[in-house]
């Protein structure tokens, strides 16, 4: 069974494949060789405006991948998730709560 910090390695890896993903996505090209003067105007327009939405989304999504990565790598480089803790907690959920 793999380790915490191997499965977020594992996680980052396909983190980073979805963020090359959603670059290739925002650099499509919107509108292909249409008449935006012609009968298909509004429906270019419509296109048009679904495409750049699109592109925003993959744009965003990327950016907010890449800073969970950063977070991710950052906690695996402090020692892991398990291994780190505030020397001033002791016991469960319940037992923090309770003071």
């Amino acid at each position: 069974m793999k380790t915490t910090n191997e499965l977020r390695q594992s996680i980052i890896k396909a983190g980073r494949k979805a963020v090359e993903h959603l670059i290739s996505v925002a650099e499509e090209k919107i509108l292909g060789k249409e008449d935006p003067d012609g009968e298909n105007s509004s429906l270019a327009a419509d296109r048009l405006k679904n495409a750049a939405a699109t592109k925003k989304v993959a744009i965003f999504d990327a950016f907010d991948i890449l800073d969970r990565i950063d977070q991710e790598e950052s906690k695996i480089s402090e020692g892991g998730v398990a291994q780190k803790t505030n020397g001033n907690e002791s016991g469960g959920f319940a037992e923090r709560r309770s003071k």
